[in-house]
């Protein structure tokens, strides 16, 4: 059975697990969720359950694994693994080693104590806008440019790989690997250690060269850009030397994820270096063994965000974004519009915590916080469970669509509508949820999202949530409702439920849960 691969580029990738597509309808766990196996158990698998996931986004830690130096222990994968197959999902592995979140904070406790030979990068004593850290400082975090401490990530991750392997060799269980994480430089524009000053005054590198077509030293070439290429130079040769040790191992899938820019983006704000998709060809050029970059989507321009990540040949995966009222309407837009490989709200188990009967003291002493339990975030997750059935069950339409142009997202943001234009028809998108004679949209509904398939020119399927839908003829002729439909996929096969007809017919409306209509049309008049 060949191990997980991808195929086609861009919004046409599909990801092939045994052989055949599959798309990650998936959650992250919280950061220290998968440090125990109890807790899994006890709290994480019990609330997953109910949302109708087939992936799991869990970190592995090199601080675990790798207790003292030289000396293994996969006990926490080899239980995670075992959990997974128990729960019938597959796995995409975090690997938490250098960098996570613009620190070495989940470098093993031998390493850290060590900082001769782990050396962490400096900034240069003026305050670039740090998130965390004051100027003129040592930054929490190790330097790309340590030699010593790139190598020992390495080396564990390749141990770590190879361990996947011999307990998962043909790649059902962990489908996926994303290679450190939200990596870069934070509260300063680029390392100064002194390797790193030696390195940007020196001429470029020969790759880089070759690649953008330009020489001599960092700032002869890139300008103002200098600080954040050399520094997404860096990181993704450090990168590409960790994941290709855990490659050599088991040539699975990686990717590397990204935190991304956010007002007003001047390097130093955000963790710099990082593959942002603005640096993505030196990404390109450096890592190679990366398959794609993917973005942890908390800013507001989800939409744009989404249409910029499946640009210039990058499949969209989202492994990290909010678990709110709209996730539904997110994961609606980039499965419709860009075929999205994955959809992972962070968090994941807190979403039906509320269900799980544990009260605020226990849930303190879990380390969670009551206020993300209850109320809003467990309507969320009703409605992302629901989404994922019926995700799913569109899947062969989805991807067949997708092969052949035949299908459109939407998603509001500041406007109050769209026109989708097909080979016949033209549908007008207006948005905001209710019927004709229920109560009018509130605040805490979703905002508008969802698909259109086009299966013949006269024929459509409607996915959506909080929306209304008119179609128009692009001819200028009347358009009639033939046949409306509600129903859903049952392995692969439309089953029919209510035909819709009298006052439902014409405007094909969404409320506040996702659903699926089949519409088909037909023209009459002059």
């Amino acid at each position: 059975m060949p191990l997980p691969y991808l195929v086609g580029t861009g919004k046409k990738t599909e990801l092939f697990v045994g052989g055949k597509p599959y798309r990650a309808l998936s959650g992250e766990i919280h950061n220290s969720s998968s440090s125990s196996l109890e807790y899994m158990d006890q709290v994480v698998w019990p609330s997953l359950r109910p949302l109708h996931m087939n992936n799991v986004i869990a970190p592995v830690y090199w601080e675990c694994i790798e207790p003292e130096e030289g000396t293994f222990d996969f006990a926490l994968v080899d239980g995670l693994v075992d959990q997974a197959r128990r729960e019938g999902v597959t796995l995409t592995l975090l690997w938490f080693g250098l960098w996570k979140n613009s620190e070495s904070s989940y470098i093993p406790t031998w390493a850290k104590l060590d900082r001769e030979r782990f050396v962490y990068m400096t900034t240069n004593g003026v305050d670039e806008g740090a998130v965390f850290h004051k100027a003129d400082t040592t930054l929490p975090s190790v330097s790309p440019f340590c030699d010593a401490a790139v190598q020992a990530d390495a080396d564990a991750f390749r141990r770590l790989m190879r361990r996947v392997r011999e307990i998962d060799p043909d790649g059902e269980t962990v489908i996926v690997v994303q290679i450190e994480n939200e990596l870069g430089i934070l509260g300063c524009s680029r390392d100064r250690t002194p390797a790193a000053e030696q390195a940007f005054r020196s001429t470029v590198p020969a790759e880089v060269a070759r690649a953008f077509g330009v020489s001599g030293t960092w700032t002869d070439a890139f300008g103002a850009d200098a600080d954040e290429q050399f520094m997404a130079c860096h990181f993704a040769k450090a990168v590409e030397r960790i994941v290709a040790a855990g490659a050599e191992e088991h040539r699975i899938v990686y990717y590397a994820n990204a935190w991304l820019e956010q007002f007003p983006a001047r390097p130093g704000q955000y963790p710099t270096g990082g593959p942002v998709f603005k640096v993505r060809r030196m990404w390109r050029a450096l890592a190679p063994t990366i398959s794609f970059l993917a973005p942890d989507i908390y800013v507001d321009e989800y939409r744009a965000v989404c249409d910029e990540y499946a640009s210039d040949g990058n499949p969209l995966f989202i492994p990290e974004t909010r678990g709110s009222k709209d996730t539904v309407p997110f994961l609606l837009y980039a499965v419709g519009q860009h075929n999205a490989l994955c959809f992972s709200p962070f968090g994941i188990e807190d979403l039906m915590l509320g269900e799980t009967g544990l009260g605020e003291e226990e849930l303190r002493r879990l380390n969670i916080d009551p206020s993300a339990v209850g109320g809003d975030r467990v309507r969320a997750g009703h409605l992302l469970g629901q989404a994922y059935r019926l995700v799913a069950s569109l899947e062969e339409l989805v991807r067949s669509a997708h092969r052949e142009d035949r299908i459109q997202g939407f998603l509001q943001y500041h406007d109050r509508g769209t026109m989708l234009r097909f080979r016949k028809y033209s549908a007008k998108v207006t948005y905001g949820a209710g019927s004709l004679f229920g109560p009018p949209p509130t605040s805490e509904d979703p905002v508008a999202g969802g698909f259109l398939v086009e299966v013949a020119p006269d024929e459509f399927f409607l996915v959506g949530i909080s929306c209304n839908v008119v179609f128009y003829a692009n001819d200028q002729r009347a358009v009639g409702v033939l046949v409306k439909e509600e129903g859903s996929f049952v392995d692969g096969t439309w089953r029919r439920g209510r035909i819709l007809n009298g006052d439902e017919r014409m405007m094909h409306r969404f409320g506040t849960a996702p659903s699926v209509l089949r519409i088909r049309l037909y023209e009459y008049g002059n």
